[in-house]
């Protein structure tokens, strides 16, 4: 079985590389050119690893010639809502025209196999009802979230019009090491271990700590994708998450006492979004239908983002 992912050089891409090299499965990933990007730990023949630029079609329509993959991953994306209040024709050109791109190309190679477009769960808005089922009205207030929705409708059009296997999920908060600081998260476990090594002064700097969000390891959420790629039905979609809420200040709380030392809290007004949401959760049992569900504590995925921050 043959697999392409699209955008593997990501944070997730490295992840998933691993989870689906464990199948079994021959893996392409797409890069952009300025990016770095090994499979399995080491640099792979050129056709391993492939240059792409998804705002091209023609380029995508090569790739998927060249590599003629049984499975494809859509990860390619400008992920972060904060750089998207900021950039938001980037994100547009990104999230909207790239994806467009993607689907437009399966349809002109008549493609055969899986697609799973990742989504977010910001696509939601905000909900009256906790947990979130996927039939919730989709209700999208910032930029980054209006992007995912046009994608996952996209999806959903072009599998219904066109017959292309098309899954789409609408992906939590994700968690594990390597994660890009422009993230709450990652931002905090290093501060703290910054202030434990005596680094910069014992003040931490945050946004807005009363929100409660579901976390989940991106192990997990890769598993999730790959049992979706065997089982996933076209056309649906599917929450991919925790199925548990918890608030930022709990986070903040665990990774202070990773590291045993006191530690004040500020809040820094650049890390407060325009528009912000007090509870996001999802509920998970279309997805734990088909075999998955989440397996790593929440307590351990921040324990090894805090330990990998004190090693830098």
């Amino acid at each position: 079985m043959k697999a392409l992912i699209i955008g593997a050089a990501g944070f997730v891409g490295r992840y998933l590389i691993a989870e689906l090299e464990r199948s079994g499965y021959d893996i392409a990933g797409t890069k952009l050119p300025f990016e770095a990007l090994k499979i399995a730990g080491q640099d792979r023949n050129a056709t391993d690893v492939i240059d792409l630029d998804i705002l091209n079609e023609q380029a995508i329509i090569d790739v998927l010639n060249a590599v003629n993959p049984d499975k494809i991953f859509h990860l390619a994306a400008q992920s972060s809502s904060a750089i998207a209040w900021k950039m938001p024709q980037l994100t547009v050109d990104v999230n909207i025209k790239g994806s467009l791109n993607l689907v437009e190309a399966l349809r002109k190679v008549n493609y055969k196999g899986k697609v799973i477009l990742v989504g977010s769960s910001e696509e939601y808005g905000k909900q009256d009802k906790m947990p979130i089922r996927e039939d919730a009205p989709v209700n999208p207030d910032n930029v980054y979230a209006i992007t995912r929705s046009t994608q996952n409708r996209f999806g959903a059009l072009y599998a219904k019009a066109y017959g292309l296997d098309i899954v789409m999920t609408r992906s939590f908060n994700h968690i594990g090491v390597g994660h890009a600081e422009t993230f709450a998260i990652p931002s905090f476990a290093r501060q703290v271990a910054e202030i434990a090594k005596g680094k910069r002064e014992p003040i931490l700097y945050v946004g807005n700590l009363s929100a409660k969000r579901d976390y989940i390891d991106v192990r997990d959420v890769c598993r999730a994708y790959a049992a979706l790629a065997e089982k996933g039905v076209s056309g649906e979609t599917y929450n991919v998450g925790s199925g548990h809420a918890v608030a930022l200040q709990d986070i903040v709380d665990t990774l202070i006492r990773f590291s045993g030392k006191a530690i004040d809290i500020k809040v820094d007004v650049e890390k407060l979004r325009p528009i912000d949401i007090d509870e996001f959760c999802a509920d998970i049992s279309k997805i734990k239908a088909i075999g998955w569900t989440p397996t790593i504590a929440l307590t351990q995925s921040l324990k090894e983002v805090y330990e990998y921050c004190t090693t830098k």
